[in-house]
């Protein structure tokens, strides 16, 4: 192989300046594509979502509430979910990312007093419910905030 055989691979290289209107032996002569007269078929046609002069969808529809930008997405999990760990394991977030009980952590892990726990564990976690950590520190164990 050399300079002088390098090629793209086949369907990563895609144009989009593709010249239209050149002729009927270019595949995309007379309209180039815009088929025969109408209104999308002329120079200045309407923006996407106008609807001919009616009220467009996006102005018909309510407005309502708002988006806080502020707010954090908070993932929960249940004393019951830390069962599959071993005596005396620090359970961590990435812990529950390998053992697959989380799967995106997003703003922060909470452990819940959900269910049952048997085994004396450190969880370090970002927030923990009353319930969760009385639970954890009967068995001898630790909840840590991180």
């Amino acid at each position: 192989m050399d300079l002088s055989n390098l090629q793209y691979a086949e369907g990563s290289k895609q144009s989009n300046n593709f010249r239209r209107g050149r002729g009927h032996g270019s595949g995309n002569g007379k309209t180039a594509g815009k088929g025969h007269k109408g209104q999308k078929a002329r120079s200045g046609a309407p923006r996407p979502g106008f609807e001919g002069g009616q009220m467009p969808l996006y102005r018909r529809l309510p407005k309502r509430g708002f988006t806080n930008r502020n707010s954090k997405i908070i993932v929960g999990i249940n004393v019951s979910a830390l069962e599959v760990f071993e005596n005396d394991t620090v359970v961590s977030v990435e812990t529950l990312l390998e053992q697959g009980i989380v799967k995106n952590p997003r703003d922060g892990v909470k452990i819940l007093g959900n269910g049952e726990l048997t085994k004396k564990l450190t969880v370090q976690a970002n927030a923990f419910s009353e319930g969760a950590k009385a639970k954890i520190e009967a068995l001898g164990g630790k909840a840590e905030v991180i």
